[in-house]
């Protein structure tokens, strides 16, 4: 509704326009959130020996992509061992970890746990963001922009079908092993 106000000048007047409320825009603390059955999103990222990785190159097989925020931390020494330990089970389901970390610090906590499998180096988080894994977080009243652990299982043709955000590291493995057998018998 505008208002009309007279001015002083004969002849002279303003139109008041109050402002129009703006579409609710996603503030840049609320990651995107994907949904099983869409397009995993494409990527390609350094490994733990500097070799690019492309997510395309896996096509034809699954593959279990965990995110986690630090290599060689408790959660995510227990996440990566307890998949490491369940790798001969999953048959050619194929597991890659993604953080934050340099490809030298990956190569140390592949050595340092044997764990066998890719870990992708994200140190900018733009595949993170794509996932929509990387967030605010809180820790003893510190806010600060971390990765938020999560998992993915992503089908032959690209395409998720199960999503795990804020994942605890023990599920992870179990979840998986959960989810491939279920696929199994459909």
């Amino acid at each position: 509704m505008a208002t009309l106000f007279f001015g002083s000048l004969p002849g002279t007047y303003s139109v008041f326009m109050p402002a129009q409320p703006k579409p609710a825009q996603p503030s840049p603390s609320e990651p995107r959130v994907l949904k099983p059955s869409s397009k995993a999103p494409a990527f390609t990222l350094l490994n733990q020996q500097g070799d690019k990785v492309k997510l395309s190159g896996f096509l034809g097989r699954k593959v279990l992509i965990f995110f986690y925020p630090k290599a060689s931390t408790p959660g995510c020494t227990t996440q990566a061992c307890g998949l490491r330990d369940i790798a001969s089970e999953i048959g050619t389901t194929e597991i890659i970890g993604i953080s934050p970390d340099l490809p030298a610090k990956l190569q140390r906590f592949d050595e340092q746990q044997s764990l066998g499998f890719t870990l992708l180096s994200d140190p900018e988080h733009i595949v993170a963001e794509k996932y929509g894994v990387w967030a605010e977080k809180k820790l003893y009243g510190k806010v600060y922009m971390g990765v938020v652990r999560s998992a993915f299982l992503i089908g032959e043709t690209g395409k998720l079908e199960q999503v795990w955000y804020k994942i605890s590291p023990k599920d992870t493995p179990t979840k998986l092993l959960r989810a491939l057998s279920a696929s199994a018998t459909d």
